[in-house]
């Protein structure tokens, strides 16, 4: 029974190659507001795996594997609200888990992941040299899950979110983005074989970018990511398992087009209390303006 439950809750956090499963996860400009009456569609591609888990900052001894392969479709309307402008927009995800090693018995799934709703406000126009933004997000429990297959892609429980960002313009090449969130979890009344209930304390995240402008419409950054709390409870027992979590990453972007830009990055988990350590992300996203 011990082993089944270590399964399980390695499950659960499963998804968290998925930018919406632990905290809000960004890429560096984000938080640059565009003008009002632009519409944007962006594809995210992600490759991520993991072949270490940690229980109190102290390495398993088991050799898990976990490999994941996330996209991310989404579509965003800027709107001027006065001296404001909000920016309503929904994301789907959509990919496919794969278990290896000592967890080989969770095996595969793939489908699509609970939708994202989203609509942060910025307190100024495009342009401004620094530009402030809150964001709610909701998260729907719309995803694909069964409570027998322990990868499942969804959560099968609500979300909400708030975020609070901004852009720094240092020089005329170099700008910094500073991010913040707490995250809240609603209940799942049907978790693991036998349907008990899962709980989940807040989470808390925070990100630093550093973007530098290498020519008109290109960039290189790096990037710094922590996130900590969401100790989880399930079925009235308290599992111990509070997050806390650094991870690095690295890359650029370039338009392709005046309207088609490319992002990539490259990352990995640098330290890491309780659950998976990625070894390697790799991200990709495609954005496109209408």
């Amino acid at each position: 029974m011990q082993k089944i439950n270590h399964i399980s809750l390695l499950a659960a956090a499963l998804f968290a190659c998925h930018p919406a499963a632990r905290a809000i996860d960004v890429d560096a400009g984000d938080y640059s507001v565009a003008p009002g009456g632009t519409n944007v569609f962006l594809l995210y591609g992600q490759h991520a795996t993991r072949d270490s888990s940690y229980t109190n900052g102290t390495r398993t001894p088991d050799e898990p594997r976990l490999k994941s392969d996330v996209g991310i479709l989404r579509a965003v309307r800027y709107i001027d609200v006065g001296d404001y402008v909000v920016a309503p927009q929904v994301l789907l995800p959509f990919g496919r888990l794969g278990a290896s090693g000592s967890i080989a018995a969770l095996g595969s799934n793939s489908g699509v992941g609970d939708i994202i709703l989203a609509a942060p406000l910025w307190f100024n126009k495009a342009g401004a040299k620094q530009q402030y933004a809150l964001t709610p997000y909701l998260i729907l429990p719309t995803g694909q899950y069964d409570r027998h297959q322990p990868l499942s892609l969804g959560e099968n429980r609500w979300r909400l979110a708030l975020q609070a960002g901004t852009v720094q313009t240092l020089t005329d090449k170099l700008s910094l983005d500073l991010v913040g969130d707490i995250q809240f979890h609603g209940k799942n009344d049907e978790y693991g074989t036998t349907g008990v209930t899962r709980k989940q304390k807040p989470l808390y995240e925070m990100q630093a970018f550093l973007k530098y402008a290498i020519a008109p419409g290109a960039d290189l950054r790096v990037g710094l990511q922590h996130y900590t709390g969401g100790e989880n409870k399930v079925d009235g027992v308290n599992q111990g398992d509070r997050q806390s979590t650094t991870r690095m990453q690295f890359g650029g972007s370039m338009f392709l087009t005046a309207t088609t830009q490319l992002t990539a990055t490259y990352g990995r988990d640098m330290s890491v209390r309780s659950g998976f350590k990625e070894a390697h992300r790799i991200n990709l996203r495609l954005l496109q303006v209408f």
